[in-house]
């Protein structure tokens, strides 16, 4: 424990206070604790910016779940990064829709642009390029979505002006 009272893991992670709090407030939304593992990682997301892999036991802790609940449900759920990203998240819908709309298009406008491909985060740590297999915007495609943000349709030649917005 640290001197504020917090279970330090033997690689020094540990929730904070309102992390644990927020955690439990999900919790107890749930009869099964296990139904707020998504809303916990994503918890421990946005305080960390992804979900290191010593968070898992820190999160099944406090839910009172096996480690192997939380690590199953943060290696499926396509949205909990498992390794750290850039200050910005790209995530290009790869979906029937869209690649019968120009997806490929987009993808080599968003990798030219940003000198990156899918899995890779640029050198500045500004974007990180990932597809994802549906946005449920199948009347806008090509869609993307840049943190919460979804755009669509987008053309290649949308691709500079719509990342000059994100710094």
């Amino acid at each position: 424990m640290n001197e504020t009272g917090q279970r330090i893991a033997s690689d020094g992670f540990s929730l904070d206070d309102e992390q644990r709090r927020a955690i439990e407030h999900e919790r107890d939304h749930y009869e099964q604790p296990q139904a707020a593992c998504i809303e916990a990682l994503k918890i421990v997301q946005r305080r960390h910016g992804w979900v290191p892999d010593a968070a898992i036991p820190a999160i099944a802790q406090v839910l009172g779940v096996r480690p192997a609940d939380v690590e199953g449900v943060a290696t499926f759920y396509s949205l909990i990064f498992r390794q750290p990203v850039g200050r910005h998240v790209i995530l290009v819908c790869d979906s029937s829709v869209c690649f019968l709309n120009d997806f490929e298009a987009l993808r080599e406008a968003l990798s030219a642009r940003l000198g990156i491909e899918f899995g890779q985060t640029t050198e500045d740590g500004r974007f990180t390029l990932l597809p994802v297999c549906c946005l449920g915007a199948c009347d806008r495609g090509p869609a993307l979505m840049i943190d919460d943000q979804t755009y669509g349709p987008v053309a290649p030649e949308d691709v500079a002006d719509l990342l000059e917005g994100f710094s």
